[in-house]
C-alpha cells in the first residue's frame, strides 16, 4: 500500500480550511484516512494561527516511507525545516546511489 500525506479539504465553500491527513495514494481526496497530522487554515489572521502540525507524527509516518504531496511538504518546510532538509538528503543519497550503480 503506498501511503502519502496530503491534504483534505473541509469547511464550507467560501471558507476552506484543510486538514494533512495520512491515507492511501488510492482513496479519494475526501475519502478515508488513517490519521490526521495537522490542519491548515488559509484564512486566519495571524500566521501563528494558521498551521498546526504533530511533527513526531509526521516524521514517523515519513519514517515508515509515506509520501508528501508538494502543498504539504511546502507547508512542512515553513513549520519545521528540519524534516523536509532530511528528506532532501535523503533523496541526494538515493539518487547517488542510482548514479553509481549505472
Amino acid at each position: 500500500m503506498a501511503v502519502k500525506i496530503r491534504l483534505r479539504s473541509q469547511g464550507t465553500t467560501n471558507h476552506v480550511t484543510y486538514r494533512l491527513v495520512v491515507t492511501d495514494s488510492r482513496s479519494p481526496r475526501d475519502g478515508k484516512y488513517l490519521e490526521a497530522v495537522g490542519w491548515y487554515d488559509p484564512y486566519a489572521a495571524k500566521d501563528d494561527d494558521k498551521v498546526s502540525l504533530k511533527l513526531d507524527r509526521i516524521q514517523h509516518w515519513i519514517d515508515q516511507g509515506a509520501q508528501m504531496s508538494d502543498c504539504t511538504e511546502s507547508l512542512v518546510k515553513m513549520a519545521a525545516p528540519a524534516i523536509t532538509r532530511a528528506l532532501q538528503e535523503k533523496r541526494v543519497k538515493a539518487a547517488q546511489k542510482r548514479r553509481k550503480k549505472k
